[in-house]
């Protein structure tokens, strides 16, 4: 290593050096301790193909150079952008919302119009009519999937919430995950299989806010350089959340909810700021879908009607509550807690031996499982209200607006279905031959007696569990939140139907019952209290029922932690996202940062360094940072910074940077590079080592990293708890933290007073203490 490094590089090079200590090399018996604490996951990371987000600012001196050239209207531009790509992605996944319900809507409408007209003249043609529908919309989405968008698979919350905790999964937020996104949605959703939209609208947002801050996407020419202002992982981060919780207020048209669900579920970083933009788009999201709902109630909208966004409203429900209810209530908080732990459980399992076995045998085998569960989902449906013999039209009254049956192909009560008299209804079709949204609509409907048999109930729940269960993981978009609102309502109005009868009180609803138990099953899953608690709220319009359905929250997201995590934790440690939970684990308490790296070797680099070390140590190797040394005035090795790999392979390719002289060189040169040089594509693997070419001659150069590297890395001391380290790894959302000795000396103490900066005129004043007034502050008590 070469001495040289105070030559007046204006990065701050020189003041870290007085703050960091020695470093030992890495053959050294302790070398252990001083490694860097976050290289330890990088090859966890690139086994599961994922890899790190950069949240913390590298301010190097391309970083510092370019802060200088801004001009003082630079600030109000991008707080002024940044409002305006609130409202874009408020607008555009509303869009996206509409068309995907238009979608499913009129395909479900268009299917069961056909299938009903057909089945009175022949039921084996109806059902091959219906089974073929399923089979072309299924079959349409898988082959997107597989062969055009693999990372539009599931629900994408695990994948979103990792990436919203600092873990990018390659290809989650590009263009044709988007595009594969919405049109997988149509066909798994219009095809009957037991999933549904919510989820994949959550992911449709975040890759809408994700191509709107890369300013579009250059590979299919949709780019515009003038909004390509959000180049760091830290701005990405707050359009995504924002893109996040507009998915969640268009899947179930509660902004609200979608604010508190981005809060509580999938962001790790939170601040006020951030929480205006993401109510402001949530609210933007409601306005477009409310315009586009009041524009299909004039008929412009073909089969769309009150099915198509999710509201089931029951304010004209049940009114009030006894104290005697709060005990089969509570039970249905047991009964979804155990339900939704089993749920987790079964696919967590499935899921495993499908990511093993199956679809490592290639994508035909995808395809043919996708179609055969929507073979098998097709028959059940259509099979089993067979089953079922009809009952007649109970008598409702002129002003309950529940017709009954109803007509075919239109949402509603009382299926007709292969019923001998017109005045005739299936219970067990009513549920099954409707779409979801429709189903619940039922499941929850007031004024509604005895219009479900418990048998019919039963074979329901337990047909669609299992269902759910093993549609789940497979190769189509697919969302939980219906499904699991589904299961819930079946044994919510089981448990009603008991209530009803045993308690005889003329104002017990049944669908109270059913919300309760819809509420109990998706928190007994998700694990979600708050955000679930205030959505169901909005999308049944009965605030009277929030006391009751917090109790059930409470009461199956208790039971359900016992046994096991929730269904988004889970799914992210099988597909290999190393999720950083709110707080460390007990045992980390009695261990500290010398004990998390002391089996790590540490790699360093010399601060001019030659070109062919360089590809050595990226080639043999997958560490994503490199501690970068120089030789101080002893002679002694001291750190001067962090260098990335990914700047490590711009420098390369670029070779604009490269000299003859083992010396460092001057500030007159590096100006060569702009910071948004270093700017890694949104959900992209970037640039590989294996994709450089260089001469022998290039090879035998020499490359001075000190203007290029972060000076100012975060460190810890080698005895320092590693629960305060993962508390700061995890709240600033770093990626790397360095590992040193104790250091020798102080130079300052910084307290709360001196972050409060004074501005007179154009300078700011700010008092920090020196280490010769350490001793007089300490005694005075501060």
């Amino acid at each position: 290593m070469l001495s040289g490094g105070d030559d007046g590089v204006p990065d701050g090079i020189g003041m870290a050096r007085l703050a960091w200590t020695r470093l030992p090399t890495g053959d050294a018996e302790g070398a252990g301790p001083s490694t860097s604490a976050a290289a330890a996951g990088d090859e966890l990371f690139s086994a599961a193909a994922v890899e790190s987000l950069d949240y913390e600012v590298i301010e190097n001196y391309a970083y510092r150079e370019e802060q200088a050239q801004r001009s003082k209207f630079w600030v109000p531009y991008y707080v002024m952008l940044k409002w305006l790509f609130s409202l874009l992605i408020g607008v555009g996944t509303g869009l996206a919302a509409i068309f995907i319900n238009l979608a499913v809507e009129n395909f479900s409408g268009w299917k069961y119009t056909a299938t009903f007209a057909i089945i009175k003249h022949s039921y084996f043609v109806g059902f091959f009519v219906y089974t073929i529908f399923n089979l072309a919309l299924v079959f349409s989405s898988v082959y997107i999937v597989t062969n055009y968008a693999p990372a539009a698979a599931g629900s994408g919350i695990p994948e979103i919430k990792g990436y919203l905790n600092g873990v990018d999964t390659h290809g989650i937020l590009l263009f044709r995950t988007l595009v594969g996104k919405i049109f997988g949605s149509i066909g798994s959703v219009g095809g009957g299989l037991a999933l549904g939209k919510e989820g994949p609208l959550v992911h449709t947002g975040a890759c809408i806010a994700s191509l709107l801050g890369q300013g579009g996407s250059a590979k299919y020419h949709l780019s515009s350089r003038w909004v390509r202002i959000f180049e760091s992982d830290r701005d990405r981060r707050d359009l995504v959340t924002c893109g996040c919780a507009a998915g969640v207020a268009a899947a179930f048209r509660a902004p609200v909810g979608g604010v508190l669900f981005a809060l509580e579920e999938v962001t790790s970083w939170w601040r006020s700021h951030l929480m205006w933009r993401v109510f402001f788009t949530s609210a933007v999201v409601a306005v477009v879908v409310r315009s586009a709902m009041n524009w299909c109630n004039s008929g412009k909208c073909g089969h769309f009607g009150a099915g198509g966004f999710i509201i089931w409203d029951i304010s004209g429900g049940q009114e009030d509550y006894s104290y005697q209810e709060l005990f089969p209530m509570a039970i249905i908080g047991v009964i979804g807690g155990l339900l939704g732990a089993l749920f987790n459980q079964l696919t967590l399992y499935i899921t495993k031996w499908r990511r093993t076995y199956l679809h490592k045998k290639g994508k035909r085998v995808q395809i043919f499982e996708a179609c055969l569960i929507s073979l098998v989902t097709s028959t059940i449906s259509f099979v089993l209200p067979l089953l079922r013999k009809c009952s007649p039209c109970p008598q409702l009254g002129a002003n309950s607006g529940i017709e009954c049956p109803h007509p075919p192909g239109t949402d509603g009560n009382f299926v007709n279905f292969y019923c001998s008299k017109d005045k005739e209804y299936n219970d067990l079709a009513t549920i099954f031959f409707n779409t979801q949204d429709d189903a619940i609509r039922n499941l929850f409907s007031a004024k509604t007696f005895h219009e479900y048999s418990a048998q019919s109930l039963i074979t329901f729940l337990v047909m669609f569990y299992s269902l759910a269960v093993v549609t789940f993981g497979t190769a189509v978009p697919a969302g939980q939140f219906v499904p699991g609102i589904m299961i819930g309502s079946t044994y919510g109005r089981l448990v009603g139907m008991f209530v009803v009868k045993y308690y005889k009180k003329l104002n017990i609803e049944e669908g109270t019952y059913a919300l309760l138990g819809a509420a109990s099953f998706l928190g007994g899953s998700m694990r979600m209290t708050v955000s679930l608690c205030v959505i169901m709220v909005e999308i049944t319009n009965n605030l009277k029922l929030l006391p009751l359905i917090m109790l059930v929250l409470l009461v199956s997201k208790a039971v359900g932690d016992f046994f096991n995590e929730g269904l988004y934790e889970e799914q992210a440690r099988l597909r290999g996202i190393p999720l950083l939970d709110s707080r460390p684990k007990q045992v980390m308490r009695n261990m500290n940062a010398k004990d998390a790296c002391k089996n790590q070797k540490v790699i360093c680099l010399p601060r001019v360094s030659r070109v062919i070390d360089i590809v050595s140590v990226l080639r043999t190797n997958k560490h994503n940072g490199f501690p970068v040394v120089d030789r101080g005035q002893n002679g002694e090795s001291l750190v001067i910074g962090l260098i990335l790999r990914s700047h490590l392979l711009v420098l390369l390719q670029a070779k604009v940077d490269f000299q003859n002289s083992p010396f460092p060189c001057g500030p007159g040169v590096l100006n060569r590079h702009n910071f948004s040089d270093f700017v890694k594509p949104a959900s992209s693997k970037g640039k590989s080592i294996d994709d450089i070419h260089l001469t022998e001659d290039e090879l035998g150069l020499y490359l001075d990293l000190a203007p290029f590297l972060n000076p100012s890395p975060y460190i810890v001391p080698e005895d320092m708890s590693l629960a305060k380290v993962y508390n700061l790894f995890r709240q600033l959302g770093l990626r790397h933290i360095f590992v040193v000795p104790r250091p020798s000396r102080v130079v300052g103490l910084i307290t709360r007073k001196d972050l409060l900066l004074e501005e007179d005129g154009n300078t700011v004043m700010a008092e920090l203490q020196s280490t010769s007034g350490l001793a007089e502050w300490q005694t005075a008590g501060r």
